[in-house]
Order: structure tokens, then sequence, then C-alpha cells
């Protein structure tokens, strides 16, 4: 019918290739046609779109903070505080990061009305403890959330790393149930921000500098030396990762292509 299908994918097209926002797209198309895609096509777009106005601003924001990325290296500690520290806000409570992903402080973190208001689902801690923030899951009982804890004191020979996996995985899996997800500590800025740029750079693919950019669009963080060197090495440790499986499936794939016929 050349009415929900096709024009789903010129929409697609519009936006990615030639950067319209989504109402643009289909202002542009609706000149020449009447279009409709379905309610789940619609909806694809709108996360498409969203996801492209997310890039667009780290852009303009790298742009801002005079930062120039350099293909396939991983920025120095000293570029990293600079980036991090140049032009700072005051934070609040809590602010959503990423799509359904929050960082906050304590405060929040122990306000179950406004949790329940905003709907969150999963906690992350990441300054549990007896001599922290001593909540657990027991602590949401009442209001039905799931309970991560990480036993992290902000201080720079804290290794942070091993928590890195079971942190993001914690996440993740809550997102991919549509949950809302908290991750915080004390202020919100270090040990929460330090997990939030580990996961978008384990399940999202995003370089350290991309994360970092992308939580700043919403929340100033400030991840301490100690934690910013670790990300480093997890930024490194992933790339070899990654070009080791992009390799071994380039290999994978020659031999079936060339397999000579039995």
């Amino acid at each position: 019918m050349g009415v929900s299908r096709s024009a789903t994918l010129v929409l697609a097209f519009l936006m990615i290739i030639e950067d319209l926002r989504l109402q643009e797209a289909v202002a542009a198309v609706r000149q020449h046609r009447d279009i409709c895609p379905n309610a789940g096509f619609l909806m694809q777009l709108r996360c498409l779109d969203m996801s492209l106005e997310r890039e667009r601003r780290r852009k303009r924001q790298a742009q801002a903070l005079g930062y120039s990325a350099k293909q396939g290296e991983t920025p120095s500690l000293t570029e990293l505080r600079e980036i991090l520290w140049t032009n700072r806000k005051s934070v609040g409570s809590i602010n959503e990061v990423w799509p359904k992903l929050y960082v906050g402080d304590e405060s929040v973190a122990r306000d179950k009305a406004r949790l329940s208001s905003l709907g969150v689902t999963h906690v992350l801690n990441a300054a549990a403890g007896q001599h922290r923030i001593n909540t657990g899951q027991a602590f949401y009982t009442d209001i039905q959330v799931v309970y991560h804890g990480v036993e992290a004191p902000d201080h720079p020979e804290f290794n942070l790393r091993p928590f890195f996996n079971s942190a993001a995985q914690f996440i993740d899996s809550a997102l991919k149930e549509n949950g809302k997800v908290l991750v915080h500590c004390a202020m919100g800025v270090s040990r929460s921000g330090t997990l939030v740029l580990a996961y978008l750079m384990i399940h999202q693919g995003l370089t350290l500098m991309e994360a970092i950019l992308s939580v700043r669009l919403c929340r100033d963080i400030g991840p301490n030396s100690g934690f910013l060197e670790q990300l480093r090495q997890l930024e490194l440790s992933l790339r070899t990762e990654r070009t080791q499986i992009a390799g071994d499936s380039s290999k994978t794939e020659k031999i079936r292509f060339y397999s000579p016929a039995v």
C-alpha cells in the first residue's frame, strides 16, 4: 500500500542521512503522500529520534567543551579531568541521564514516596554497607523495588572495577524488563557516576568520552582519579575484546566463503 512499512523506512532514511527530526521528516513526506506507519513502527521511529537527538546534543557539548575526538585513542587522565570539571553546574538530588536510567544522591534513595512517583523499579546503591548507606533490599520491600548493593568507598585507591560487570548487568536486565533504575551513592557524583559510565560502555557500546558527554547532558558527575583510570582500563579492555571478536568473525566468514564444495 506504500503507507506503513515503506513510509517507515523512508522516514528513517530522512532522519539518519538527512539529519531531520521525526516531525520534520513526516512533514516533508506528507507534502507528497499521506502515510501512516503502524503504532509499533511509530514507537521505533520515536526511539530513533531520541537517540539521534542525544547524539546531536553530545556532539554539541563536545564542541562547547573544546574536545576533539581522536579516532581509536583513549583520552588521558588529564583530558578526562578537564572535560569533567569544565563548566560544571550544581546537581540536584536526581536526574535521568539515559532513558529510564537515573543518577541520584542518598536523599532521593531514601525517599520512597518520590521513587514511587517516578516509577523507579530498581535501585543500585554504589555506597552500600553498614557504615555508609545501609539500606538493602528490606528497606524497599513495601514499594517492591529490586535492590543491588556495591560496598565501595569513594577513594582513588579502591578497586571498583571488579563490580563493573555485575552492576552493568543489573542495570541492563532492569531496562530490558522496561524498568526504571536509580543508581546512587552519597552525592550522586563519583561512585554512581562511575558505574553508570561502565554500563554505557559495556552494554551500549559507547566510548568512555561518549559516555561522559552523554551523562553530562543531564547531570555533572565526577569520578575520582582512581575510578577514572579504571574506566580508562575498561575502555582499553573492551576495545581489544571487540577487535578480537570482529577479527574472529571475519576469519570465520572467510573460511565459510572459501570452503570448497565436497
